[in-house]
């Protein structure tokens, strides 16, 4: 499983921020997920490293299951 930031309609921003105002508290929104991971060639593997390098992040690539 994999979780992610949510993508929010504006009605639920709204809602989450409302709550927010309520409890006097920060609220981060989730979305999770099944996923697999993904088989890769060695130069797949080679581009990915490479773009972790270039942006400083972790890199996963996965498939939805």
């Amino acid at each position: 499983m994999l979780c992610i930031l949510a993508h929010l309609d504006k009605e639920k921003v709204s809602a989450v921020q409302s709550l927010e105002k309520k409890l006097g508290k920060t609220i981060i929104a989730f979305s999770c997920g099944d996923i697999g991971v993904s088989s890769l060639r060695e130069d797949e593997l080679a581009q990915i490293r490479d773009a972790e390098k270039k942006l400083g992040v972790a890199l996963v690539a996965v498939t939805q299951a």
